[in-house]
C-alpha cells in the first residue's frame, strides 16, 4: 500500500453544530460524533496539525434567540456556550478514539476547557495534539465563521477545511435549486460579490487579504476529510 503524503501539514477545520445532528433534529447524536472523531484520528496519524473550530448550531443559534425578541448581545452568548458543550462532546469521542485532545475556550471556563492562549495553542500543536475551540472568539456579533479564519491566522495553519451538507460552493442552493451548478475553484472577491453563503463576509475578507484558502466540502461522504487533506479534489477551493 503506497504511503499518504498530505498535502498540508496544518489545517484548521470548521465544524458546524449541524454536522453533529446525524439523524436528530435538536442535540448530538454520538454515534456520528465517534465517525467523525475517527476520521480526523485517521488524519492526525498522518501527522497532520489539526484544529477545530466548532460551532453550536445543533443546541442553539443566536439568531433564533434575535428573533424571538432577545438582546442580540445575550443571544449570542447562548450561542457560544452551545459551541462549549459540543467541544467537550468532540474532546471525549477523540479522547475514546486514543487521541490527545485539548480543549480552548473564548470564555474563560477553566473547569471544562482552557483560555486562548496564543503560544500555549502552539505548543499543543507542535506536541502532536488536536486543538478544538470553542466560543467562537469570545464576543457577540463574531460568527464561528470569522473565529475559524481568525484562529487559522494565528496557528499559521495553511488552509481552512469547512464541512458542510452539500459538496461544494454552488451558484444557488442545490438542495432548493435543481438548476445550481457547482463551481470546482473560485476566488474570494467572486464570493463576496455573488453574496454565496461560504462563510460571512468578514471570515472571508480575512482569508482574502491574507492569502489563506478554504476547501468546501460534504462531511457526510466518509473519507472526505482525508481526500482535502491529501490534495485530492474534492469539494471547491477558495483561494
Amino acid at each position: 500500500m503506497p504511503e499518504l503524503k498530505p498535502a498540508y501539514k496544518r489545517v484548521l477545520l470548521k465544524l458546524s453544530g449541524e454536522a453533529l445532528l446525524g439523524g436528530l433534529t435538536y442535540g448530538i447524536d454520538f454515534e456520528r460524533m465517534t465517525s467523525i472523531a475517527r476520521e480526523i484520528k485517521e488524519v492526525r496519524d498522518l501527522d497532520v496539525g489539526i484544529a477545530i473550530m466548532i460551532g453550536g448550531g445543533n443546541i442553539f443559534r443566536g439568531v433564533c434567540g434575535t428573533q424571538a425578541g432577545m438582546d442580540r448581545a445575550s443571544a449570542d452568548q447562548m450561542g457560544l456556550l452551545a459551541t462549549v458543550i459540543n467541544g467537550i462532546a468532540l474532546q471525549d469521542a477523540l479522547e475514546k478514539e486514543g487521541v490527545i485532545t485539548r480543549h480552548v475556550s473564548a470564555i474563560e471556563i477553566k473547569s471544562v476547557a482552557e483560555p486562548f492562549i496564543r503560544r500555549r495553542v502552539l505548543s499543543h500543536l507542535e506536541q502532536g495534539r488536536i486543538v478544538i475551540f470553542s466560543a467562537g472568539i469570545g464576543s457577540p456579533y463574531f460568527t464561528t465563521d470569522t473565529a475559524a479564519a481568525l484562529r487559522a491566522l494565528e496557528i499559521r495553519a495553511e488552509i481552512i477545511l469547512k464541512a458542510t451538507k452539500v459538496d461544494g460552493v454552488y451558484t444557488a442552493d442545490p438542495l432548493t435549486d435543481r438548476t445550481a451548478q457547482k463551481f470546482e475553484t473560485i476566488s474570494y472577491l467572486d464570493v463576496i460579490q455573488r453574496g454565496l453563503r461560504v462563510m460571512d463576509t468578514t471570515a472571508i475578507s480575512l482569508c482574502k487579504d491574507n492569502s489563506l484558502p478554504i476547501i468546501v466540502f460534504n462531511l457526510n461522504e466518509r473519507g472526505n476529510i482525508m481526500k482535502a487533506v491529501l490534495g485530492e479534489n474534492v469539494g471547491t477551493k477558495v483561494s
